[in-house]
């Protein structure tokens, strides 16, 4: 028959496991430390990967740099117009049919 240590060390192992703070406190400090590592790593993959996604071809960079539109040019633009014949068109509504709306004259 084995014969069990039962001495003071195995008493002070006893107790801590009895001990609410070990049992309860210590598993929750480390589901949310651990969580925040976790939460970290996921978040590095999501921006990892938009930086990824939106690469910008060369040639439609050089033309967004050569087209340089200002507000300022636009406002000059529309600052010359002329608004005396405008006509504000109403765009028909989901239950309504559109093909008399489309075959007005504009």
């Amino acid at each position: 028959m084995a014969k069990y240590y039962t001495g003071p060390v195995m008493a002070r192992i006893r107790a801590l496991s009895k001990n609410k703070t070990l049992q309860y406190g210590l598993p929750m400090m480390l589901l949310i430390i651990g969580g925040s590592f976790g939460l970290r790593e996921f978040t590095q993959i999501r921006y990892d990967a938009h930086e990824r996604h939106c690469k910008v071809d060369p040639a439609l960079e050089e033309k967004l740099k050569k087209n340089k539109m200002t507000l300022e040019s636009e406002y000059e633009k529309m600052k010359n117009s002329n608004f005396e014949d405008w006509k504000n068109i109403r765009g028909p509504r989901p239950w309504e049919d559109s093909k008399p709306l489309q075959e007005q004259p504009r």
